[in-house]
């Protein structure tokens, strides 16, 4: 059976206007894309790691070999515990934002979107410079006494936990932020009309219905760390390795045979592990920060059991000796001492945030030979080397040009993808959506490695376009959840009355639906640019010796060189995203005046 049957799409001369009314056939391209470039490689990389001899010899290497499976436990614990963090400093943050109004919401959305969207290795740069001997934090501690000797801050457990917190904490916020915004303000009033203090309020109305928001955030979290290689290369001590360090540090013996394929598997099914537990109680919405869809015709409920009732009974005789106490006793307490608490857990938050930035900044602006802060004077002697420099602006080139292939791809095919999932009758749309997202929470370092060999056999690896595909694979799904949610706001009645006044689906795609889309698809361009632009894993993988990204350069350079050239470019990029962001704001802003 093709995708275009299980579509509903019949190639028939008679059905050809039933097609164009029907845009579900809109989704093909994109599922053939991922098809090729990102279910084939996994197929073929689960191939590689079982064939041969070896059979399953090298997955029980990898459990029966002490450095892989504490190495597996360890990722497991960092990324638990980066997930606590940032749950812990994040839902204040959200909170802090919610409540916020006016401009000052603007300032804390834009303190928590602009870290988010710089790159990893750029931001682990920053912290390096941050918690080193002679970094700020030691001499601020030295300046006013509380220690006498700089402190080790750096290669150690407590820096990679710092450090991929900071990196992960905007996702955090953005999933809790995104669950309080639906809340609706009527029920807290209500809470607060029964007599409910601030903190009863908080802990029965607030929390129980943005809890679901918060397991999300901490998820997506934790899978995301599950992947992470590049800070704890940089921070991290010998005791300090995680999983996908084994990957990335046996690259260059692909030819070896299949056990580093069977390494990737396994962070795979680890990660997939993950999400399926996560996916059968939370959905899988949680993916892509949807809701939970409410089955339609559900069956009826049935009376409960007995042990259901005598469950329901006890819970309510505690309540009433237990709960309805202790809520009219936090009834009492002011809400100023918890107020403070959670404002300063949000200041802090907000510090780890724009702290390697300005750090960075004023380090591109040092005079001196190697990365230190503060610097002992300023010029623009990096700023002129990394302009005149040929090597540094042919890496420029390179990503730039990378990455507008790779945005006009991800456009192309994400917008597509959201017309067809969004405007047709299509079934399952959630399981589409699903599959559509699912490059976002597979690690970077397994898709990197499994496209390589693809890419070897098709001769893709260092050139262009191999690369933009690559990066298109996760540019795709960043285009899609942002189009579909513009197209989910468009008043579907507009295309409709330019239809039926005989417009061609083609003219209300140009007149009606683009120019209401149009703001949305430019973020969302923006989004895939930058996505591409900081990629380091699949460069690594797939550049091979005839062409170097800048962040591949960066990498050589943070590793060997410690001067502040990678400040410049995170200054660069810096700006970059304040222009983007607030370009972003002035279309939605022409968007919604009233003409």
């Amino acid at each position: 059976m093709t995708a275009a049957t299980v579509l509903g799409v019949r190639w028939t001369r008679a059905g050809r206007g039933a097609v164009l009314r029907n845009p579900a056939w809109l989704l093909l391209p994109a599922l053939a894309f991922l098809a090729l470039f990102y279910v084939l490689p996994l197929i073929d990389l689960l191939r590689l790691s079982v064939a041969g001899d070896a059979g399953l010899s090298y997955f029980a290497r990898v459990f029966a070999v002490p450095l892989y499976w504490d190495s597996l436990v360890r990722t497991f614990g960092i990324a638990a515990t980066v997930a606590l963090l940032c749950a812990l400093f994040g839902y204040p943050t959200a909170l802090l934002v919610h409540c916020a109004q006016g401009l000052w919401r603007l300032a804390l959305l834009a303190a928590i979107v602009l870290p988010y969207f710089i790159s990893v290795l750029i931001r682990t740069y920053s912290w390096m410079v941050l918690l080193g001997r002679n970094g700020p934090i030691n001499k601020l501690l030295l300046g006013v006494g509380l220690i006498d000797a700089p402190l080790p801050l750096i290669f150690n457990r407590a820096s990679v936990l710092i450090s991929i917190s900071a990196v992960l904490l905007p996702l955090m916020v953005l999933t809790v932020l995104g669950s309080l915004a639906r809340l609706d303000p009527l029920v807290q009033r209500a809470a607060a009309a029964s007599g409910a203090g601030p903190l009863a309020a908080f802990w029965r109305v607030v929390f129980p219905l943005t809890l679901p928001g918060l397991l999300a955030g901490l998820l997506l979290v934790f899978i995301s760390a599950l992947g992470f290689f590049i800070t704890p290369s940089l921070l991290g001590g010998p005791g300090d390795q995680m999983f996908a360090m084994h990957i990335t540090q046996q690259a260059d013996f692909l030819a070896s045979g299949g056990f580093l394929q069977a390494l990737a598997a396994v962070l795979l099914a680890v990660t997939l592990a993950v999400v399926g537990v996560a996916g059968r109680f939370l959905g899988f919405e949680f993916i892509w920060g949807g809701q939970r869809a409410t089955p339609v015709g559900a069956r009826e409920v049935r009376p409960p059991s007995r042990a259901a009732r005598w469950r329901a009974a006890l819970a309510a005789r505690l309540a009433d000796a237990l709960g309805w106490p202790l809520l009219r006793a936090l009834g009492r307490i002011p809400a100023l001492p918890a107020r403070l608490v959670s404002r300063a857990l949000a200041a802090f938050a907000l510090l780890t945030l724009l702290l390697p930035i300005g750090v960075g900044a004023l380090i591109s602006f040092s005079n001196a030979v190697y990365m230190s802060f503060p610097p002992p004077s300023y010029s623009l002697r990096w700023y002129v080397k990394f302009l005149a420099d040929p090597v540094w602006l042919a890496s420029l080139m390179t990503s730039a040009q990378v990455a507008v292939l790779a945005t006009l791809i991800s456009v192309l095919l994400g917008t597509t993808a959201a017309l067809g999932l969004v405007r047709s009758s299509l079934p399952g749309k959630s399981a589409w959506m699903t599959f559509l997202v699912s490059p976002l929470i597979v690690p970077g370092v397994v898709l990197g490695l499994s496209l390589y060999s693809l890419f070897l056999r098709a001769d893709l690896v260092g050139g262009v376009w191999g690369l933009a595909a690559a990066h298109a694979i996760g540019g795709i799904p960043l285009v899609l959840v942002i189009v579909a949610a513009a197209l989910q706001s468009v008043d579907v009645r507009q295309e409709q009355a330019a239809a039926v006044h005989g417009a061609s689906p083609l003219r209300v795609f140009r007149f009606v639906t683009l120019p209401a889309i149009g703001p949305s698809m430019a973020a969302a361009a923006f989004f895939a640019f930058l996505h591409s632009f900081d990629d380091l894993v699949f460069a690594m993988f797939l550049s091979g010796s005839r062409m170097t990204t800048l962040p591949l350069r960066l990498w050589g350079n943070v590793n060997y060189k410690l001067d502040p050239v990678p400040a410049v470019v995170a200054t660069f990029e810096v700006a970059l995203i304040l222009v983007g962001l607030f370009l972003a704001r002035a279309a939605w802003s022409a968007r919604r005046t009233p003409h």
